[in-house]
Parts: C-alpha cells; structure tokens; sequence
C-alpha cells in the first residue's frame, strides 16, 4: 500500500510537522502560495483563538528541504472566479517561483479552497502540471480518471482515518490525507498526529511516496 500526505499554505507551523515527519522517514507534499511569503515570517489570519503566521521567503528552503514542493496558486484566490490573463498569473508565475526559490521541477497544484472548472484545469495543463490535488473524499484514490482532479482519502483528523486506511491497506490500494498543520491548535492533537505517523512508519505493508513519484510510475 502507498501513504502519502498533502500540506496547504506554508504556516509557521510546518517547522515543527517537518520536524515530525523526519523523525519517522515519511514524505509528504506542501503546497505553497510563493507571492504571499515576505521576506520574514508574517501574520496572516486567524483560526479560532489562534494566530496564524506564515513563513519567511527566507527560510522555505530550509523548511521544506527533502519535502515535494507543489503549487498552490500565487495568492489563493478563488481561481474559477478570475480573468484569463488573471488566471495565467496566478498559476504560471506561481509555478515559476516556485521551481527558481526550490530549484526543483513543479508538477503538482493543490486548488485553493478545493474550487476549478474547466479554463483552471486548461490553466494547468498550458503551466505544465501533471496533477492537481482537489479535496473530494474518493475511493479508491488512485489512480484517478483526470489527473487533475485527484481525490483524497480523507482529512488528517478525520474520525474515520483508520477505517479509511484499512480499507486501503486491504485493497493495497492508495491512502491519501490532507490537511493544514495551523488546525493542530493543541498538544493532544499533536500527539495524535505523531501516532498516526509512527503507526504508518511501523506498519510493514505501507509505504510513504510522494504524489509525483505515483504518478511517474502509473502507467500510461
């Protein structure tokens, strides 16, 4: 069976998810929106009782060294509600960004509020991406029928997490969580997450990839 995991929005509090994951080998993607990173961390918006700031340009690089780099759009408009030349930008001076600051290939996008249509998948498809992660529940998860309309699994909290991976774990099929690491707001769900992770790790019949490393070796 194949794990992989998907990030948003690059918050400060990816240190210490990257942290976690490394302890325990597991890859995962993070999808990043380049044009709203400053030079140094900055707040961003509110979750609950809970600021949430992003991280520095500065500092990317160090973060999410040994992670996949995906694009999340330059901004995180709502993409179907754009121009044409709008459209263009977000997406392909997004994606450029991107690969200069990582110098590493994008193939990847995440839609931002899990919104697209037709002209964003063309928009896509004419940046170069291979695949665009949405947010619907699906099974199984791969491979899907457009490659630019991925399904997930489910959320990290989800209360059926384990039910879903099982499931998974029996068909060897694919077991694909998302999230944001600002939803971890207290020790308790830290603490569930690092169960979830090391659970994975330990479990013989799963294996950690990337979302670009099963699309390269599916099949045409």
């Amino acid at each position: 069976m194949k794990i992989t995991q998907s990030w948003d929005d690059g918050v400060t509090d990816d240190v210490r998810l990257t942290g976690l994951l490394r302890r325990y080998r597991a890859k995962a993607t993070f999808n990043l929106n380049p044009g709203l990173h400053q030079p140094g961390r900055a707040f961003s918006w509110r979750y609950g009782d809970k600021d949430v700031w992003r991280l520095g340009r500065d500092e990317l690089a160090e973060v999410y060294a040994g992670f996949e780099i995906a694009n999340h759009s330059l901004t995180h408009p709502h993409l179907a509600a754009l121009s044409p030349p709008e459209l263009e930008r977000e997406i392909g001076e997004s994606r450029r960004l991107l690969q200069d600051g990582f110098q590493q290939p994008v193939r990847g996008f995440c839609y931002p509020f899990g919104g697209f249509n037709p002209a964003v998948k063309a928009a896509l498809r004419a940046a170069g991406h291979e695949y665009a992660r949405t947010v619907i529940e699906t099974e199984p998860v791969f491979p899907p029928a457009d490659p630019l309309e991925l399904g997930v699994s489910c959320r990290f909290n989800d209360p059926a997490f384990w039910l879903r991976y099982e499931r998974a774990r029996a068909s060897s099929g694919v077991f694909l969580f998302w999230g944001h690491s600002y939803e971890l707001v207290n020790e308790a769900l830290w603490a569930d997450l690092e169960d979830k992770i090391a659970r994975i790790s330990a479990d013989s019949a799963a294996e950690w990839v990337n979302l670009e490393t099963l699309f390269a070796e599916s099949p045409e």
